[in-house]
Order: C-alpha cells, then structure tokens, then sequence
C-alpha cells in the first residue's frame, strides 16, 4: 500500500526558503544541516538540500563544455494549469496545478515538439540552480551503457566477470551485462528506504566519504559490489537494486575508457549546449555514484529529455545510436517486471535502466526517489521534466498523482496541437 503525506508538512509550510535552512552569518545552530548526523536528508531538510548538495558532499564536474548554451524556444501555456484529471484510487478529480503543490514539486517544465510550454520553480530551486535527480542518474548510465552496446564495445550477452574480474566471487559473478542492463539479477539486497537495516543503507555507508569513527570495510563503491551476495536465480524477476546501475556504471568505465561522468560529458553533455555544468556525487576514492548521484539544471534535463525523444538526434547529429534508443522504447519483459510489486505500475517494464510504460502513446521514463521525473511521450511529442522533494521516498507516494497527470497533458497538447 502506498504511503501518504498525511504525516508530513505540507508543501507550503516546509517550504525551505521559509524554514530557513542554513541562512545567516552564520545560520542559527537549529537551522545547520549536516551530513555527520543525517539531518541533510531528512525531510523537511532534504527539501533545501536537493538543491545545495554540492555544498555537502564530495563532487565531480560533468562539463557542458566552452559554447554558447542553446536557445529553447518558449510558448508558455497557462492553461496547462487548469488541466484536469482522475488521480489513481482517488474519488476526485484534481487539476496539474493542485498535483504540483501535492507532490511537493520543486521545478516543472514541458516540452511540446522541443518548445517550452510550461516552467515553473518552487522551494529552494530557480532556473540557475541545479537539482539532485536521485535514480534518474540510473537512466543516464543505462543511456551510456546501451550506446556503447549499439556500438559493438559492449556486448550484453557476456559475464559481467568477463570485462570486471573483480566480481568472480560476488553476486555479480555468473549474470549477464543485459541482466545487470533490466536489474533481472538475483541479488540479495533490499532497496526499502524506510528499513533501516536494508542493505541500500550499508551501500550508502560504503560511498559516504565521511566515515565514522570504528568503520571498517568496504570502502567505495566498488568495493561493496564484490560483497553483494547472490539470492534466488539470475534471468526470472525484475528486482530494483541500486548496485545494479553502479555495477553498469564500472563496466561502462572499463569498456569506454572514462568514468561515467566523462563518458556522459564527453558524448552528451557537452553537445547540446547546456546552460549548467552537471556534477554527481562521489565515492571517497573519487568514484561517480552511478546509481544516483547526478545534480543538473531544469532545462539541461528537458535538452536531455528531448534528444532522447529524438532518437539521439540532435541538430542533425547523431549523439547517440537510434538503435541504442529504439532498444530502450520497446521495453524489457512485462513478466518479469509483474513479478516486482508494483500495482500502480501494471503492465510496464524495464529496459536499459529505463521505466516503461507500455500505454497508447508508447511513453517512457526516469524516475528518481523523491519525485524526480524525465517522462518523454513519443506520440505527444511531449517531454515532462519533473524535479521534487517528496517527504516519501518511493514513487508509489506520488505516483497516483502524477501519472495520470502526465497522460492528461499529453493528450491536452495533441488536442492544441491539431485545432
């Protein structure tokens, strides 16, 4: 059952600017956050920290290199605002506006057809600063990842062992890079936020360059990927589990040569004229967090969103491999991802770190905890960039709301569009 916010403050009253979070000369000690303790990641905390968390933790650059940023054309429509929909279990219809507030948003943005129909910043974001996407970093990863398979320098029916020797004995041992590619790997390692005791939290402690007094191993992440235990028969279930895209992310960096984060700035970032440079989060040995350690701008993300939606076209260049994305688009197995859990999620899978959908208009995703969101409808010609502070980790919060949501936007573009 999905969790509620009824718990929580709303989106007004934790509103970071007007709580104060670490403003003053200095800030007044009830209003410090800090990593030692955690408070940075607390809800109503984590509001002000998504956007501030190069100021917390050990980064590195992605470069949108030495051009001139290019231009998004602009043609706002405040009618979006008053589009309406059936949230999911819900009696009452609600409209995009209301969703915004209700799914704690921090910054909103459609394209339609590569314009800019719709922008909107709340909380502690403006349009010049950049936000932590959280798992949408996996999709990123999984993009490189399918690009250099496109490209015959990564071959996905391999062992993993066959490019990362270093995981003979883990888990990872005996899968295959497309098992690690759709997270149909058997692992023991849970991925619920509110235990405190799942492994996701010991993999955290793993990265976390700021280790408390008595820690022992491992240290970094690729260190605590050749601990990951093996559970149950690789092939049969999607399972999401972190380690899989930090996994992807070490033999994207083996195969390619570069690290993740140049990989990304090299063939993408720097290409399509970025406002912002990106940066993620890293390991204490300097390594990217694959997973979901990546920071950018609203609009860099919508460029992002919209050249995937093109194919890997962009201006007439070919960023990445059509195939690469048309590989993404037709999905990974329905049956394989039924058996995850997910029941707001019916009939979706999951290919090359990328949700997908499966409805009308053939509509994909990256997804992040908190709310963080890159929703592309091919038949909409729609890009929905969506970056949020959820007081809930998973999606199933807000799913409900927005989901649906996006559906009723699209389809109220395609009717503008036509008349």
């Amino acid at each position: 059952m999905a969790q509620t916010t009824d718990n929580y403050l709303s989106a007004q009253a934790s509103d970071p600017v007007k709580m104060g979070w670490m403003q003053g000369f200095p800030p007044p000690k009830d209003k410090v956050l800090s990593v030692a303790d955690g408070s940075f990641i607390q809800f109503p905390a984590l509001r002000y920290s998504v956007v501030h968390m190069r100021e917390f933790l050990p980064t590195v650059d992605v470069s949108p290199g030495l051009g001139a940023p290019s231009t998004l054309q602009t043609a706002l429509d405040p009618a979006i605002d008053k589009v309406t929909f059936q949230p999911l279990n819900v009696s009452k219809p609600m409209s995009w506006a209301a969703s915004l507030e209700k799914n704690y948003t921090d910054g909103m943005l459609i394209l339609h057809r590569g314009r800019v129909v719709y922008e909107r910043y709340f909380g502690a974001l403006t349009s010049t600063r950049q936000h932590a996407v959280m798992s949408v970093t996996k999709s990123l990863t999984g993009t490189l990842a399918a690009m250099l398979v496109a490209e015959g320098k990564l071959d996905e029916t391999k062992r993993v062992t066959d490019y990362l020797p270093e995981l003979k004995n883990s888990a990872f041992g005996d899968a295959t890079v497309r098992q690690v590619m759709d997270m149909t790997t058997a692992l023991k390692f849970s991925e619920d936020y509110a235990d405190p005791k799942a492994e996701v939290w010991q993999f955290s402690s793993a990265g976390n360059p700021f280790k408390p007094d008595g820690y022992k191993e491992p240290v970094g992440y690729y260190a605590y990927l050749q601990t990951v235990k093996k559970q149950g028969k690789h092939g049969e279930a999607f399972g999401y589990k972190t380690v899989n895209a930090d996994a992807l992310g070490w033999l994207v960096a083996r195969t390619s040569g570069k690290s993740v984060v140049d990989l990304l700035s090299d063939r993408i970032w720097s290409k399509l004229g970025m406002e912002q440079a990106g940066y993620c989060q890293v390991d204490a040995l300097g390594t990217p967090f694959a997973g979901g350690g990546f920071n950018a701008g609203l609009r860099d993300l919508a460029r992002f969103g919209e050249l995937i939606r093109n194919r890997g076209n962009y201006q007439g260049q070919q960023l990445i491999p059509a195939a690469a994305i048309d590989d993404i688009q037709k999905g990974g197995s329905r049956e394989d991802f039924a058996k995850s859990g997910y029941p707001d999620l019916k009939g979706w899978s999951y290919r090359n770190m990328w949700w997908i959908t499966h409805n009308a208009h053939g509509a994909f995703a990256a997804r992040g905890v908190h709310g963080q969101t890159i929703y592309i409808d091919p038949v909409a010609e729609m890009v929905i960039v969506r970056l949020a502070s959820h007081p809930v980790a998973a999606n199933g919060a807000n799913d409900p709301y927005s989901l649906p949501a996006y559906e009723a936007v699209a389809n109220y573009l395609m009717k503008t569009s036509n008349k």
